[in-house]
């Protein structure tokens, strides 16, 4: 009987089974790469992340790049799955939610405090 002989299908290297292993590489190394990255689509929310994140760091006093990260293999390499999220020194700070300018300014200087 071919009822449990049936072929298993090889494993993916991420849940969305698009990601390549190469892809997967480099979401890995830009992990540990240090700065502040705002993760999304690329939406509205997102974007407002973005802005409070750059006023929160004209504040601040900090000369600090923003990367907007679109990818949705290197998204998921930091384990997020809501977005727009915020990395700081390669750790998700927030998820799920746009943050206000003071609280992005918290955040940023709880890392790097």
């Amino acid at each position: 009987m071919g009822l449990f002989s049936r072929n298993k299908k090889e494993e993916k290297a991420c849940c969305c089974g698009s990601c390549t292993p190469e892809a997967m590489a480099r979401a890995e190394a830009d992990k540990t790469a240090s700065g502040v990255k705002v993760l999304g689509s690329g939406c509205a929310k997102c974007n407002a992340l973005e802005q409070a994140t750059r006023e929160a760091l004209t504040e601040l006093g900090m000369e600090t790049t923003i990367d907007h990260v679109t990818d949705f293999a290197q998204i998921a390499a930091y384990g997020v799955m809501t977005t727009p999220a915020l990395v700081v020194d390669g750790k998700v700070v927030s998820y799920g939610k746009v943050l206000k300018k003071d609280e992005v300014k918290a955040l940023i200087q709880k890392v790097r405090g």
